[in-house]
């Protein structure tokens, strides 16, 4: 999703899938790194999913991602790859909190949510990882949090796959499909989400590639932080859905309650940045989706 969304901002750089190498395979890593022998690594490869996927699947959550990143790492430093740029996930950032929006100094104050436990821990080993590349080689390795995505180049063919955004978009449109004016949503509905428009990141990290930026901080909109119905009453609303229903699921878990990060850190390196809201987001998504099935 990520990559798709970087390559409308920036076509001239090399972009590589897992069509081209296994990047839990230290041999083919290598193998790689050594013939485009790259100048800087934007690293967005990782093994996602919904919270059922990850409480399904601990052990592979933990260690596709891990052997990625470990990869990647090892090798970039072998070969004397200059910059690498590593996307972490604000599921690294503990459970609870006594302050929110969270700040970068709090991501270790306390464990990962249950509900992805394994991925949100081996997204925060890569940033330790990447902090410690940075100490012992004096490499300028750095990384961003960004909050949770969506976008138009989501995988919303399966939705235990996509995030819950894009999931949202294309229940809406079954849902007009089949003639019905309700959609189903996991849980209760309560807890709170600071969402992202994808493109928005890649416009991030282009700036940071541009300007040469060298810090490790948080990626999202400010004051951006509904709740998951609200999330969908706002794409009801953005969709001219006006008088649809939920229903919800209260046999699937809620996940985390809160989890809002600060991006004050971004804006003060970054400089003044317009975010994509919401409605405008769940707009082009759904277009998208629409124009392509």
């Amino acid at each position: 999703m990520l990559g798709s969304h970087l390559k409308e901002e920036m076509p001239d750089l090399t972009y590589l899938s897992r069509k081209d190498c296994d990047l839990t395979s230290m041999h083919e890593v290598e193998k790689l790194i050594k013939f485009y022998k790259p100048y800087g690594i934007i690293h967005s490869a990782a093994k996602v999913g919904g919270i059922l996927e990850n409480i399904k699947s601990p052990a592979d959550f933990y260690d596709q991602n891990i052997l990625m990143n470990t990869n990647l790492l090892v090798s970039s430093m072998r070969n004397n790859v200059t910059r690498f740029l590593g996307i972490l996930s604000t599921c690294m950032y503990p459970e609870k909190s006594e302050i929110y929006p969270m700040a970068e100094n709090n991501i270790h104050d306390g464990p990962p949510p249950a509900s992805n436990f394994s991925y949100g821990y081996a997204k925060r080993a890569m940033g330790v990882q990447i902090e410690a590349y940075r100490e012992q080689y004096g490499l300028k390795y750095n990384y961003l949090i960004p909050c949770n995505l969506y976008g138009e180049h989501d995988n919303f063919k399966d939705s235990l796959k996509s995030h819950f955004v894009t999931a949202l978009i294309k229940k809406i449109i079954d849902a007009e499909r089949a003639e019905q004016t309700s959609i189903e949503i996991f849980g209760t509905g309560k807890p709170l989400r600071q969402f992202m428009y994808c493109g928005d990141l890649a416009r991030v990290i282009k700036k940071i590639i541009e300007n040469d930026i060298d810090g490790s901080f948080n990626v999202a909109p400010p004051e951006q932080n509904y709740s998951i119905e609200e999330i969908a009453l706002k794409a009801f609303r953005s969709l001219s859905k006006q008088g649809w229903a939920i229903r919800y699921d209260h046999t699937k878990p809620d996940g985390v309650y809160r989890k809002d990060v600060s991006c004050s850190k971004m804006l003060d390196v970054v400089g003044d940045f317009h975010f994509t809201p919401i409605e405008s987001g769940i707009r082009k998504v759904y277009n998208k989706i629409v124009e392509e099935e």
